[in-house]
Formats: C-alpha cells, structure tokens, sequence
C-alpha cells in the first residue's frame, strides 16, 4: 500500500514522522503523494487552539482529496483528545504510533497511558528529498506541568536516547550526506544518558570531536540551563551553531509565577547579557505568549519593556490558548479575544524590528549558509547562517547542500540579500 505523512507542530513530531515511515517501510508499504495513498496518517499537534483548527480543516479536506484513503490520526493530539478524532478511522497513541502496522486494519481509539516508554529508535537509510537540515530527537516528555502546556500529557515523562545511539545516528546522518542537523526534544535541556548520567553539556563536548554533520543546531533550551559552562562550549565550538531559542513567555514576574515558570524577568535579562558578552554574534530567539489569564496592561507592559530592552533577534508570539486538561485553562480573569489579538499584533511589530536591526548589524560581513533546494522568487536559494539569519543567494544548482560563503549585501524588507564569496 502507498501511505502519506501529513506533520504539524514541534521539531519532535518531524523526528516521530521519520520513524513512523521507517515502520511502514520495513512491513513493505511505500511513501507517495496524498492523492494515491491508500493510508493517511497524520501526525497531530495539540499545543494550540491553531493546530487543533488547522488539523480540523486538514481533516476536512481529505473527503474531496482522497475519499479511500483510510486516515490515522496520531500525534500528542490523538493522545490528549482521541475522541476529536475529525472522521479518522484510527486513533493512535504515542506508544501505538511506533508500532503503526500492528493497527493499519483496525479501527477505533488505540491510547495507552504508558508514561514510561523508552525513547523510540529510527534509522537513517538516505539523505531525506530536499533536505539540507535534519531533525533528531535525542529527548523526549516534560515533567514541568506549566500551568498552559497539554504538552506533558501528550509525550509523557522525560526519557533521553543513549549516547551511543545518538552518536551513530549523527555519524549515519553525516555519511548520508547531512550538513545540519537540529538536536530537538521536548525538554532538551533534560537530556541525561540513563546508563552515564551524560547530561546535554557532555554530549556537546562529545560531538565536538566526533564524526557528524558539520553543523549542530539546538531547538529550544530551558533558560535555566544557559550557564557559564553552557556558553563556554557554545563560544568555543567548530560545529555548533551560534543560535538560541529561549521558551520565555511573558515578561511579567506575577504572570511567570502563574503560569509555572521557575525565573524571572531579571533572570533572563541577565541570561542574555551573558550570552551576548559570551557569544560573539549570538542570534537569540523567544517564545512569547500573549494574553495569558489575568495579565492586565501592568503585566503586557513588563512583558514588551523586558523584549524591547534585550539584544535578541526574533519573537514567535502566540495568543493564549486554554487547552482542556491544563490549570489555565480554567483560570479566571480571562483575556477578551480582541485584546489578546491586539497585544499579538504589537509584540510582532517588535519582532519585525528586532528582526531589521539585528539584520542590519551583519551588512557587508560574511557568513556561511547551507542552501537550501527550494527556489525562491523563481531565481533565489536560501540558506541560514550560523546565527539563524536567513540568507537569499542567486539559484545555482552545485550550491544546494554545500557550506557556502557568502556577503550579506542588502536587506530588502524581510528578505536579507547575499551574494557566494568568489562565485
């Protein structure tokens, strides 16, 4: 049978796809467009109000599209909310979703409440079609509880892959070709090898002088581990990339304190301050949610004050979702709708110009990309600087998955312009 994978949400489901597909490879089906599958599964996030709304209308359009295909839903949606199941035939859990083949002629809800599961393995048989980067989940659950988050109900307890496994798998992604990788987790910063104790620090250390892809990104890491030591590897690396992405989410003590967040704004002023001084050129990255339950214009102008005064590079804002089963979404002194969209619109002005100036520190210096093979604009490639700046160079097809050097020469709007250094 031809099946299809449909992602949404984190890094980590883009990992859990890729051995979704291992599983039905090996019981003999074949990857192939949504139009001819004969299986459908989709690998859902439930983080959000937007992804159970994109899911719905996903889901929708399949009727039209494809009417034989038999559809899995699985994901943290089809964990947390398996009776929202949108006319999916099957619902997996996040066990049962690696052991997808077991369940491809059953119908029906299949959802254990195991928590403690080991992290799930996955090979690499061939570079993936078009891919210059590649995401590997080295951890996976979260036991924080924040008060918003449905996460911890959807992947469970925290489980990290052995160092040898994570090792190999960087050594067969580099021998397949691979010139980025990006280490994700649900709680990266809880990675701890269960037979060492090797925690992210020393797998770092570890990578630096081992056989990998030439680049290593990291996705979100918890502020509290942003210490001395952590900078100092980050500063002195050859292979890791000179980017942080920091899961602040408001700006106000009070509002921090509510929603289960161990720090406060001082704390992170300082954190960034110390990357800043440590790194030189660090892109940093936040995660903002605007509109959380009782936050009153006090508590939204802590919030913009604290972004504004930071030497960061982008926001990702998201309005407040009350996911079902979490404190906050039974909390009171809720946010009216319209003031949550206003206060979205006035943080991604703020992201837009930190995006501009940190873009206009870097004109006329020079940096290096790995194109991507998706055409921009009909004549451009783009690839990402160490520092997470995207980069746009004219199309020529030997560029594509090759560490290229580059100038930037202009920023036209949102676009940063740049041209190969010798080419």
């Amino acid at each position: 049978m031809k099946f299809y994978i449909h992602t949404t949400g984190c890094k980590a489901n883009q990992w859990d796809s890729h051995v979704i597909m291992n599983r039905l490879e090996d019981a003999g089906h074949c990857a192939g467009p949504l139009a001819d599958a004969d299986i459908i599964v989709v690998n859902a996030c439930a983080v959000t109000d937007g992804a159970e709304r994109d899911l719905r209308r996903f889901m929708g359009r399949l009727g039209s599209q494809n009417i034989d295909a038999r559809v899995i839903l699985t994901g943290c949606h089809g964990q947390v909310y398996p009776d929202k199941n949108f006319g999916a035939q099957t619902v997996l859990g996040r066990t049962e979703k690696f052991r997808i083949e077991e369940y491809l002629g059953k119908e029906g809800s299949f959802v254990s409440p195991e928590k403690d599961s080991p992290i799930e393995k996955g090979r690499i048989r061939s570079l993936p079609k078009g891919k210059t980067r590649f995401f590997f989940k080295i951890q996976d659950g979260c036991d924080h509880f924040c008060s918003y988050c449905v996460v911890p109900l959807g992947r469970g307890r925290p489980r990290s892959r052995p160092v040898p496994e994570v090792m190999e798998t960087l050594r067969d992604l580099a021998r397949w070709g691979v010139k980025e990788v990006v280490l994700t987790g649900i709680e990266i910063s809880a990675y701890r090898d269960g037979e060492t104790g090797a925690d992210l620090r020393a797998i770092l250390r570890l990578m630096e002088e081992s056989e990998t892809p030439p680049r290593i990104r990291l996705s979100s890491v918890d502020p509290l581990y942003l210490d001395d030591e952590f900078i100092e590897i980050m500063a002195h690396s050859r292979k890791i990339a000179k980017s942080v992405h920091i899961p602040l989410q408001s700006g106000s003590d009070r509002i921090l304190k509510k929603m289960g967040r161990n720090y406060t704004g001082d704390y992170i002023r300082e954190t960034v301050e110390r990357l800043v001084r440590g790194i030189e050129g660090v892109g940093i990255g936040m995660d903002v949610i605007a509109g959380f339950p009782s936050e009153d214009e006090e508590s939204f102008a802590a919030t913009y004050s604290l972004i504004d005064s930071l030497d960061i590079y982008y926001l990702h804002v998201f309005p407040f979702s009350a996911r079902p089963g979490t404190p906050a979404a039974v909390m009171e002194a809720k946010v009216p709708v319209e003031v949550k969209k206003q206060r979205v619109s006035t943080l991604k002005r703020l992201d837009a110009r930190k995006r501009e100036e940190f873009y206009g520190r870097f004109l006329g210096s020079e940096a290096w990309i790995i194109p991507e093979s998706k055409v921009y604009k009909g004549a451009y490639l783009r690839g990402y600087t160490e520092n997470y700046i995207p980069v746009l160079v004219p199309y020529k097809k030997s560029l594509e998955n090759n560490l290229v050097k580059v100038k930037i020469k202009e920023i036209q709007g949102v676009a940063v312009m740049g041209e190969v250094c010798g080419g």
